[in-house]
């Protein structure tokens, strides 16, 4: 017996790496992550963009990107941002959470990790 689908508690989630590394190792915190996370957040607010079947910004640890960082990721489409100012958290806001298109100009390069 098959249950049927219910759609997802959020459209889209949107995770951005706020990890801080001890030993001044690369890390996203020395990019000024949590202030494009606050500044996603309230973009996304009044944007009208936030809460169930919307989107939900997230706080995460080590998304291991490190060498492309900061970063951000997106699901459920997975695609994976390189951002440097608020500008940046704006296009990804307009165009991918709002109407779901990818900001290419931001995606980062597949082969960056650690």
């Amino acid at each position: 017996m098959s249950t049927p689908q219910t759609p997802p508690y959020f459209k889209r989630h949107i995770f951005f790496c706020l990890n801080e590394r001890k030993n001044n190792e690369a890390c996203c915190a020395q990019h000024n992550a949590q202030a494009a996370f606050d500044h996603c957040k309230s973009q996304v607010k009044a944007h009208g963009l936030a809460g169930p079947g919307a989107v939900r910004v997230n706080k995460a640890g080590c998304l291991d990107r490190c060498a492309g960082g900061p970063v951000a990721v997106v699901y459920p489409e997975g695609v994976w941002y390189s951002y440097v100012d608020q500008a940046d958290i704006d296009e990804i806001v307009e165009s991918h959470l709002k109407n779901g298109q990818v900001v290419e100009r931001l995606v980062t390069p597949e082969h960056l990790g650690r």
